[in-house]
């Protein structure tokens, strides 16, 4: 393979690894995974919000950290390079969330549509740039009335917030590599 080639590889799945790194940061209200999703400049136009992106994880939070469920899944995620520092990326999503409303009623949506994204590589990482929300499904529907230990019975352990979801002890006693080991490519030529 072409060096172009393997490098535009690597790329493409590091911008896959950014997009599945906001999906936990949302579901999971991890502060610290949504911020190094988007570049400290970045612009978000998501639904009622438009603004900075800091503005917009700031408002996530402050709904998501109130233990509520939230799920977000994604497919054809299509990656179209401008350049060699920058793609326009188009993610399909599904977003199942409940929470209280402004009044406290428990709401549940289902929503599906379009992550447009621009992402920008800046000193060898990709980040989201700019990012606007279409949405093609939005699905009001009953939220389930019976408590949580009822519902997920023996199905444990649930779902929680950062840092209290299971996922998170699995990475502090199994700590996530920084730094990968060079990969041998082609003719045992070291990148």
């Amino acid at each position: 393979m072409h060096q172009p080639t393997i490098t535009q590889l690597f790329d493409r799945e590091a911008i896959r690894d950014c997009l599945h790194r906001y999906c936990r940061g949302i579901d999971r209200a991890d502060e610290a995974a949504l911020r190094s999703c988007y570049w400290p400049d970045a612009t978000d136009n998501h639904g009622s919000y438009s603004g900075s992106a800091g503005g917009f994880i700031q408002l996530a939070l402050s709904v998501f950290k109130t233990q509520p469920r939230n799920i977000h899944q994604l497919a054809n995620i299509m990656i179209e390079f401008l350049g060699p520092a920058e793609a326009a990326v188009e993610s399909y999503f599904t977003a199942l969330q409940r929470g209280p409303d402004e009044a406290g009623e428990m709401r549940q949506m289902l929503l599906c549509g379009r992550y447009c994204d621009l992402f920008q590589k800046r000193e060898g990482e990709w980040r989201i740039s700019e990012r606007t929300v279409v949405y093609d499904w939005v699905e009001e529907q009953r939220p389930p009335t019976s408590a949580e230990a009822e519902r997920f019975g023996p199905r444990q352990p649930i779902g929680a917030p950062h840092p209290n979801d299971p996922v998170y002890e699995l990475l502090k006693r199994h700590a996530p590599l920084k730094t990968y080991p060079k990969i041998r490519v082609g003719g045992g030529e070291e990148e």
